[in-house]
C-alpha cells in the first residue's frame, strides 16, 4: 500500500549491490539497459508501501520508476476500498469466514510483497548504514502512530459522528502496523546482513539465493518458529467478558464471564489456537479487534457468510475478541515481504526482460504449487492465522500478477488500460488514509441538513439506489464510482508532484 520516489530503478551500479564494492567495470555498467522506463527526479520519502532512500545525499539522483509496481500497489488498494465497502452487501468478496480465501484476501499478501519489492530496490547503494537504520526506525514508528489513530478505535465509522477511544480498550495492532513490522525486519536484514560475491551472478535460478544467503536463513528461521509456536504450545481454558459489558466492575466479571474449553496443542480452528492465545496474553484481549472474522461462520451467526444474530446454542468463543493482525501472525507475514525482496533482487541482477520473467515465473508457479497442495493435504489457507500455504500461495500469486503488469506496462509500454490504477499507486498512503479508512467520507457526512442521517454521503448512496434494481448493484457502483473518482484525484495530485509521504 505504499507509495515511494525511492523505487526507482536507473543508472544503479550491480558492485553497490555486494556492501558497497564496486570496480571501474560496475561504475560504467547501468543496471537497467534498453528498459524503457519512464525517467524521474528521486525525492526522500515513504508511503505505506514506501522505503526510505538509502542516502539523502542521493536525493536529487535520476531514477525511472518502475510503473508496474505502481499499478499493482494501486490494484490493491482498489481491491482494499472495493471489498471494505461492498464487502457488506457482497459477502462472497469479503474476507472468509475462517479457512479458505477471497478477493479480500489477497490484499494483505499483495501489499507486503509490495514492500519487499521496493525494498530491494532502494537499499541497492547503502552509504551509511547506521543513517539508513535511523531512517527505516523512524518510517516504522510513524506507521506505527498512524496505524493506530485509524484502526486504534479512535474514529467510530460511518454510521457514528462521534470519535474518540477509551485507552483501556484502544487496539493497538493494524494494517499498518503489521506492514510496518514486516517492513523494520527485512529492511534491517538488507541493511545489515553479509552477502555471498554478486559479480557476474550466473543465470542459474539459485545464484541469487545464494548471494542473499542470509536472508533465507532468516526467513527459514521464521517459518520454523511460526511452526513450532502454531502446532507445539498448549492453549489452556481461558475466559473473558462479553465486549458490550463494561470491564472495570468485579463483581460483573465474575458473574459473565464467559469460559472457551480447549486443553490441546496445535488446533487451528476460531477457539483454541495459539496465535490468538498469545495476543490475549501479550496485548491483552480488551486491545484485540472486536468483530472478528470468525463471526460470520456457520457457528456464529445465522446469516452466515455475512454477520447476523447467534444461533441457538453457539459456543462462547463467537462472542469473544480476535485481531487479524496479531503478533504471530504478524511473525508469519514478514515471510510475503521477504518473497518481495527476492522478486526485487531479481529484478536488480538481471537486466533483460526475459530474464526477469523467467526468474519470477517459475518460482511464482512454485509458490502457488506448493501452497495448493499444502492446502489439499490439510494445511489449509487461513488469512487469520496467515498460514504457511496461504503464505505460499499468495506469494506465487503476488509474482504473477507482477510478472504480468511488468510485461504489459514496462516492456510492451501499455500504460493506457492501467492509468487509473498507476495513479492510485502513486499517493497510496493517501488514499488508504482518506478512502480505505473511510476518513474522507467520516469527515463529509459531519456536514448535514437538519438531521444527521441528511448528508451527502447519504444523499449520494440513495442516487444510486433509485437508479439501479438492487441494493447490491447500488452498493457496487457506488464504491467504483468512488474509486474512478478518487484515482482521478490522484492522477491529478501527480501530475501536480505531490505526494503524501511518512
Amino acid at each position: 500500500m505504499a507509495d515511494e520516489e525511492d523505487h526507482g530503478i536507473v543508472e544503479e551500479w550491480r558492485g553497490a549491490v555486494c556492501n558497497g564494492a564496486e570496480t571501474a567495470a560496475d561504475l560504467r555498467r547501468p543496471l537497467v539497459e534498453g528498459s524503457g522506463f519512464r525517467e524521474q527526479h528521486r525525492d526522500e520519502g515513504t508511503g505505506i508501501l514506501g522505503v526510505p532512500a538509502a542516502s539523502s545525499s542521493r536525493s536529487m539522483t535520476k531514477k525511472a520508476r518502475l510503473a508496474s509496481l505502481d499499478v499493482f500497489r494501486g490494484l490493491s488498494i482498489a481491491i482494499m476500498i472495493l471489498v471494505d465497502q461492498a464487502g457488506g452487501k457482497w459477502p462472497s468478496i469479503n474476507h472468509s469466514p475462517w479457512n479458505g480465501v477471497t478477493l479480500a484476501d489477497f490484499v494483505m499478501p499483495f501489499f507486503l510483497f509490495i514492500v519487499g519489492v521496493a525494498l530491494a530496490l532502494t537499499y541497492q547503494r547503502i552509504g551509511d548504514k547506521k543513517m539508513a537504520t535511523q531512517k527505516a526506525v523512524g518510517r516504522v514508528l510513524n506507521l506505527c502512530i498512524l496505524g493506530i489513530i485509524l484502526q486504534g478505535g479512535y474514529f467510530h465509522g460511518l454510521s457514528d459522528l462521534t470519535y474518540g477511544v477509551d485507552v483501556q480498550r484502544i487496539r493497538w495492532c493494524g494494517i499498518l502496523q503489521r506492514i510496518a513490522f514486516a517492513f523494520l525486519l527485512v529492511a534491517l536484514c538488507e541493511i545489515w546482513a553479509l552477502r555471498g560475491p554478486c559479480h557476474n551472478i550466473p543465470e542459474g535460478t539459485l545464484e541469487i539465493c545464494k548471494v542473499y544467503y542470509v536472508h533465507w536463513v532468516v526467513a527459514a528461521a521464521i517459518v520454523v518458529t511460526y511452526l513450532a509456536l502454531l502446532y507445539g504450545v498448549n492453549v489452556p481454558d481461558w475466559e473473558f467478558l462479553p465486549p458490550s459489558l463494561p470491564s472495570n466492575s468485579t463483581l460483573i466479571q465474575a458473574s459473565s464471564a464467559l469460559t472457551v474449553k480447549c486443553g490441546v496443542r496445535g488446533d487451528v480452528g476460531p477457539a483454541c489456537n495459539v496465535v490468538g492465545y498469545l495476543d490475549r496474553n501479550l496485548l491483552g484481549i480488551n486491545h484485540l479487534y472486536q468483530h472478528p472474522v470468525y463471526q460470520r461462520t456457520p457457528d456464529c451467526s445465522m446469516k452466515s457468510p455475512d454477520y447476523g444474530p447467534l444461533p441457538p446454542g453457539a459456543p462462547n468463543w463467537c462472542r469473544a475478541p480476535f485481531d487479524p493482525e496479531g503478533i504471530l501472525s504478524s511473525l508469519s507475514a514478514v515471510i510475503s515481504c521477504f518473497i518481495g525482496l527476492h522478486f526485487g533482487h531479481v529484478l536488480v541482477h538481471h537486466k533483460d526482460h526475459y530474464s526477469r520473467v523467467w526468474h519470477w515465473f517459475w518460482p511464482s508457479l512454485g509458490l502457488l504449487t506448493v501452497g495448493l497442495t499444502l492446502h489439499l493435504f490439510g494445511m489449509r489457507f487461513n488469512k487469520p492465522l496467515y498460514s504457511f500455504s496461504y503464505v505460499c500461495f499468495m506469494g506465487g500469486a503476488a509474482g504473477l500478477v507482477l510478472t504480468g503488469f511488468y510485461l504489459l506496462v514496462d516492456v510492451h509500454g501499455c500504460k493506457l488500460p492501467t492509468v487509473l490504477l498507476e495513479w492510485m499507486g502513486t499517493n497510496a498512503l493517501l488514499m488508504f488514509t482518506l478512502v480505505a479508512s473511510d476518513v474522507f467520507p467520516a469527515v463529509l457526512q459531519g456536514f448535514y441538513w437538519g438531521s444527521p442521517d441528511n448528508n451527502l454521503v447519504a444523499i449520494t448512496g440513495k442516487v444510486f439506489e433509485d437508479l439501479l434494481p438492487s441494493p447490491k448493484q447500488a452498493e457496487l457502483a457506488s464504491v467504483l464510482s468512488e474509486i474512478f473518482t478518487w484515482s482521478l484525484v490522484a492522477g491529478v495530485l501527480h501530475r501536480m508532484g505531490l505526494h503524501w509521504r511518512l
